[in-house]
């Protein structure tokens, strides 16, 4: 059974999906006026990691992954920049998926746009009107918090507490000044659509509870996002998306913890940040990931470049285990159901990949010392087909097979040439004992007038 840290009631639960068999994820993406950071991409292999372990789990798994694409700090840009706000997103969306790509992170199953869902959007606004928990005042229209008696479950922050710290702008024209935007009426210069209320733009928080809904309905099973989102944005998705349908609206709330920059917050407006695409210049993709996985996802994640560096002895060691094993060629290796079973007993307890790493990197020093005295090919399949269970389910060394097949085959054809060498030498006893050297390894070398080829036996 899987059993997850749930914020909304801040105790870990067993997972029971609203539909039999089926998961729904809605996770909360990019807002994409800035390049991507190592802090954004925390979030995204902790979404990959819930869509890939409950598939493996037997689940049917949606998710989605939203992408803010309008809202003030994209307009700012704009104006910076002199760059059209469609321009900067498109590259910054671009950018994202080269860098999820290289991570090895499985594709949502939709990517919802703000800017293409106007009309879920404006929908959802005119049902907050229509039910007295939405006013309308000037150009904008505003969610009236008092009329949502559960304003605050998911944070633990109180009304009339956070009415004493608010602040209203100068422009703005709420009833009370913990009221928050839902439909922003668009200022001169500024991206807009018509509307109802004028024209204008969504507000940050109804774009996520139209897209969530529209895709997932109107109550789904698990909300998840990085833990800077806890308040306001997801207090405030629950407040519209509750106050609107009358039902519970996620009913597993699951948070990452922050990335910090050497103790201090990882931050866009204070200059601190460190982008993915830099580290992935440097560093491999499985060492990166391997340095994310080895803290659990709740918990605060310090960002040192010498914390990254010192995961490429568990890249090395875990890279040469699978280089010898797939040495061995063959099918119907069997898994090791205790190893899994230790691997998914750490897994089910609320995604703890630190613990499942211990798992495999504990059997792969054994299966190493095991080999070495008795390199059974039965127990060298087991291990082959266990490891690459195990680390398919955390994305890890998917792809390592596929190039140590590419290796061995550039090493054949290298030794073939050599070999090409040797006879044109006359030095026959030589290329013999490469061509007896490929034979025990079980390829075997074709002589033919146009050349020597080879195949595995």
């Amino acid at each position: 059974m899987i059993h997850i840290y749930n914020t909304l009631t801040r105790k870990k639960e067993e997972f029971i999906p609203l539909e039999e068999g089926k998961v729904k994820i809605y996770f909360c993406g990019l807002t994409v006026q800035d390049r991507p950071h190592i802090g954004h991409f925390r979030a995204f292999i902790t979404g990959d990691i819930l869509k890939r372990y409950f598939e493996y789990s037997g689940f049917d798994v949606t998710l989605i992954m939203n992408f803010t694409d309008i809202d003030d700090k994209l307009i700012k840009k704009q104006n910076e920049t002199g760059e059209d706000y469609r321009r900067i997103a498109r590259r910054i969306i671009d950018e994202f998926f080269d860098n999820a790509d290289k991570l090895n992170i499985k594709r949502a199953d939709f990517y919802p746009e703000a800017t293409k869902h106007i009309q879920e959007i404006q929908e959802f606004v005119s049902r907050l009107i229509k039910k007295g928990i939405a006013y309308v005042s000037g150009n904008d229209v505003y969610y009236d918090v008092s009329k949502f008696k559960g304003y605050g479950k998911l944070s633990g922050k109180k009304i009339d507490e956070l009415r004493v710290g608010a602040r209203v702008e100068p422009d703005e024209n709420k009833r009370n000044p913990v009221d928050f935007v839902v439909w922003k009426g668009a200022k001169p210069e500024e991206p807009w659509w018509e509307s109802p209320w004028g024209r204008g733009r969504p507000g940050w928080h109804i774009e996520c509870s139209a897209m969530s809904i529209h895709y997932l309905g109107e109550t789904f099973d698990i909300h998840g996002g990085g833990a800077d989102l806890i308040f306001p944005h997801h207090e405030n998705e629950i407040a519209q998306s509750e106050g609107a349908t009358g039902k519970p609206f996620a009913r597993y709330w699951v948070h990452n913890g922050r990335l910090n920059l050497k103790g201090e917050k990882m931050s866009k407006s204070i200059g601190n940040v460190v982008l993915i695409s830099d580290i992935l210049k440097t560093y491999k993709p499985d060492v990166v990931k391997l340095y994310i996985l080895s803290t659990h996802y709740r918990s605060p994640l310090d960002y040192y470049e010498e914390r990254i560096k010192e995961q490429e002895g568990g890249y090395e060691r875990l890279n040469q285990i699978l280089f010898l094993l797939s040495q061995t060629k063959g099918k119907g290796g069997k898994v090791n159901k205790e190893i899994i079973d230790k691997f998914k007993e750490a897994m089910d307890d609320d995604f703890n990949t630190p613990k499942a790493l211990s798992v495999i990197y504990t059997y792969t020093k054994d299966i190493f010392e095991t080999i070495k005295r008795n390199p059974d090919k039965k127990l060298i399949l087991s291990a082959k087909e266990t490891l690459k269970e195990m680390l398919s389910v955390l994305g890890l060394f998917e792809s390592v097979e596929e190039d140590h097949i590419k290796h061995d085959e550039e090493l054949i054809e290298l030794l073939l040439k050599l070999r090409s060498n040797l006879r044109e030498k006359n030095l026959y006893e030589l290329s013999d004992k490469i061509r007896n050297g490929l034979k025990n390894l079980d390829i075997e070398i074709e002589d033919t007038p146009e050349g020597s080829r080879w195949k595995r036996l």
